[in-house]
């Protein structure tokens, strides 16, 4: 009997989709990721689900959508009745391991922390404490805890909270969160050959704070270009936009030097950066070469990708927030090795979204499917199909909403969060892929406005999970509404009813609609 296939994914934090050499950026340096995708295929548009990293990260283990699982915020109680891409694998027999900056809902304890054979949060207890791990218990016996270089250190790199500056860290290369996370995942596959692994490896950069090993901050020149948007006037933006864009002007550097101006600031945020995805690509080699010099190449699934993008001088925002103003923000990375399904160097650029990755998975790996996702299996279009299987991406955030739709990017905004003013967003992504004219307020585009506003509330209505539906109780023993008859309700661990009885995914709703 042949063995089910492996999977391990792999996950940055806040990488734009545009920070790889192999998706056409003339800077980044990123051979071993470009090696990867001529390896397999490469989605050049697919979305997160919210621009923040718990809710993302929730949406892309449970597969579904934040506004049926409720996280639009950093952290928060565990929905531990939530099925994920975890518990779902390690009941139909695998081994399962997650490492690195998970971020997700740890209160009383962490989400997943039950579903997994190995919890190797880098920054917190699987009970929820945070500052305390495994990998920071490991830098603090080796006298190396001051010099941590990838989350929140009060002794070094500036001020106590995250910096948003750039220098090189004075942490080895070899003790980084990184180079941890991989150790930890390749023994984890050496411990048994018996049993199919599902391992998650989540990087931390290149989020903040910037500080990459100097060998690959010495990769990238102390004058090099700066993207083209840094000093965009932000007049045709939404106004927390615009207040973002002037309070970042006013901001302090961490790292800086006298006389130095706004200009010198974005420039080393941006060599950093670039020095980050640097130092992730080769991350990410050591893990590809040890897949492939232990026999395991062959039987695993990779699939790289990332919670959300990130300004990181782009349009003059040195973060990621407000993100779902921005594609930089809302499209992300996805790479996928499927050995014996995609073919090399292949590129698609069908609509795909973070929630599509555990039904991929699950269904690839030839098992049932997850009752409660709302994700798309996009097997066919690893395999090689160019029929796409959604007509829409959408982020979310609680009061705002952003679609992708054929070659337009609409976001719209709750009135009540202006003061009733009517503030939204419009850009034609394929004659304006940066983004620099917001056609919003364009008389000529009322009517594709009122399209997309359209497209995104059947969206809403389309993916809004119920508990029950009308036509969904089995009646047992009697015909229904008699004496003696009994009923049954179909439902998940959640306490939503299955993908079965959703009215989106049965043919013919009824008078009940």
């Amino acid at each position: 009997m042949k063995q089910k296939m492996n999977v391990v994914m792999v996950l940055a934090d806040q990488l734009n989709a545009n920070w790889l050499g192999c998706a056409g950026h003339p800077q980044a340096l990123t051979p071993r990721l470009d090696a990867f995708a001529a390896t397999g295929m490469r989605f050049d548009s697919a979305y997160c689900q919210n621009p923040i990293c718990t809710p993302s990260r929730v949406s892309i283990l449970s597969g579904q959508y934040c506004h049926n699982h409720g996280y639009y915020g950093l952290s928060g109680p565990a929905p531990a009745k939530l099925d994920n891409l975890f518990r779902h694998f390690r009941r139909h027999g695998y081994r399962t391991a997650a490492y690195g900056k998970l971020h997700l809902p740890e209160a009383p304890r962490n989400w997943i922390a039950d579903d997994v054979d190995e919890f190797g949060d880098t920054y917190e207890t699987a009970d929820g404490v945070f500052g305390e791990s495994e990998f920071l218990d490991g830098l603090e016996r080796k006298g190396l805890r001051d010099l941590e270089d990838s989350w929140h250190n009060e002794n070094n790199y500036g001020k106590p909270s995250i910096a948003i500056d750039a220098m090189p860290s004075q942490l080895p290369l070899e003790e980084t969160q990184e180079m941890w996370c991989v150790r930890k995942a390749m023994d984890f596959m050496q411990q048994d050959h018996e049993q199919p692994f599902c391992i998650q490896v989540a990087f931390q950069k290149p989020h903040h704070p910037l500080l990459p090993n100097e060998r690959f901050w010495n990769l990238y020149p102390e004058d090099l270009d700066l993207p083209s948007t840094w000093d965009l006037s932000p007049e045709t933006r939404p106004p927390h936009f615009q207040q973002r864009w002037e309070e970042w002007r006013e901001y302090q550097p961490e790292f800086g030097r006298e006389g130095d101006s706004f200009e010198d600031f974005v420039r080393r945020s941006w060599r950093g950066t670039l020095a980050c995805v640097s130092q992730i690509d080769y991350v990410f080699g050591q893990l590809l070469d040890f897949l492939k010099s232990s026999g395991l190449e062959e039987n695993t699934i990779v699939v790289f990708g990332s919670d959300h993008g990130a300004y990181h001088g782009h349009y003059g925002i040195l973060e990621k927030a407000p993100g779902i103003c921005s594609d930089a923000v809302c499209r992300v990375p996805m790479l996928w090795r499927v050995p014996g399904v995609t073919s090399a160097g292949k590129a698609s650029r069908q609509l795909v979204e973070n929630v599509d990755m555990a039904p991929t998975l699950s269904s690839l790996c030839g098992l049932p499917s997850m009752e409660m996702a709302d994700g798309c299996d996009i097997s066919s279009l690893l395999a090689g199909s160019s029929d796409a299987v959604r007509e829409i991406a959408v982020t979310e955030n609680v009061w705002s909403k952003a679609l992708r739709w054929e070659n337009w990017r609409f976001v719209h905004y709750q009135q009540k969060a202006f003061a009733g003013q009517d503030v939204g967003e419009l850009y034609d992504i394929e004659n304006d892929p940066e983004e620099t004219r917001n056609l919003y307020h364009d008389e000529e585009r009322r009517e594709l406005i009122e399209t997309c506003r359209r497209k995104l509330l059947e969206w809403l209505i389309e993916t809004q999970r119920a508990v029950t539906t009308q036509q969904t109780v089995k009646y047992e023993n009697y015909p229904p509404y008699q004496k003696g008859a009994r009923f049954t309700y179909p439902y998940c661990g959640d306490g939503l009813a299955p993908n079965c009885v959703q009215a989106r995914h049965r043919e013919g709703i009824g008078m009940y609609l």
